[in-house]
């Protein structure tokens, strides 16, 4: 059986930490750290972070929204940063959030997920709320290419809290629907399958086991928006080894670009990370 995308993340968790380095170049952060609010400025920015998390940072995740503001050669910029991050070993996460009817969603998956594709990445975050079996065309996508998914399930932003914790007709919650959603997809002989839900360390702990979900989880809101390697603990603690990755995006350029201090930044979260969860 060929191995899954979250066999194969597990493993490289484990070997070089649970950091997940977030690449997202907005005209605020572009600004308030002194850079241009153009494409070079997108280009610089994007390969700089890059090149200072190698051998620190198990993944990267660009922003595609922060790329496609720019049209084409936003995409160009895009396409470029995914095949240096290939070509340094790294993981690239499209924190693309996609997510329509299920026709459409083929031609999302088929851009995000397709071998031919220049924007194939190695894992789509994707958003679950026009259906979740609509979402089909992302999971066969997965099993096909051996790539990820992670669902959204509870979001690190406050305001999607009335959606994702309303409950359904069988008084779930929203988030806790989705969890066991994936965790059905995931039924596996063992190990960690391709789809894997986006858990925000900003929030309480689901209702949902989530030791029981066999697949990754993707942790946003460290750094800027307040959270630490603490909170991740408390919430994933009993998670297996290796199948928690924390992203860190604002909080690695607080003290600028210069390659030192983006690497010693990204060191510090990946040690703390480490500490909390390995």
């Amino acid at each position: 059986m060929a191995e899954t995308f979250g066999q194969k993340l597990q493993e490289r968790v484990r070997s070089l930490g649970p950091l997940c380095a977030g690449i997202d170049p907005s005209r605020s952060l572009l600004v308030a750290t002194g850079r241009s609010d153009d494409v070079e400025g997108v280009e610089f920015a994007s390969l700089a972070l890059l090149e200072a998390v190698v051998g620190v940072a198990v993944a990267i995740k660009p922003q595609v929204s922060f790329f496609e503001r720019f049209g084409a050669s936003g995409f160009r910029v895009l396409e470029r940063l995914i095949r240096d991050a290939h070509d340094a070993d790294l993981l690239v996460i499209a924190d693309a959030k996609r997510g329509d009817f299920e026709p459409t969603n083929e031609g999302y998956a088929q851009a995000w997920m397709s071998d031919e594709s220049p924007l194939a990445c190695d894992a789509v975050t994707v958003s679950p709320y026009v259906g979740f079996e609509a979402l089909r065309p992302f999971f066969d996508a997965a099993s096909q290419h051996q790539r990820g998914v992670f669902v959204l399930s509870a979001t690190s932003n406050e305001e999607g809290r009335i959606i994702q914790q309303a409950t359904t007709n069988d008084n779930d919650r929203v988030e806790d629907y989705v969890l066991a959603s994936v965790a059905a997809l995931n039924r596996t002989d063992g190990g960690l399958g391709n789809v894997g839900v986006v858990i925000g360390a900003t929030r309480d702990a689901p209702r949902f086991d989530v030791t029981q979900l066999a697949g990754p989880i993707l942790v946003p809101g460290l750094g800027a928006q307040g959270a630490n390697a603490d909170n991740v603990a408390r919430l994933f603690d009993r998670c297996p080894a290796g199948s928690v990755l924390g992203s860190v995006s604002r909080g690695l350029v607080q003290n600028g670009w210069e390659r030192r201090s983006l690497r010693d930044s990204a060191q510090r979260w990946r040690d703390d990370l480490t500490s909390a969860l390995l």
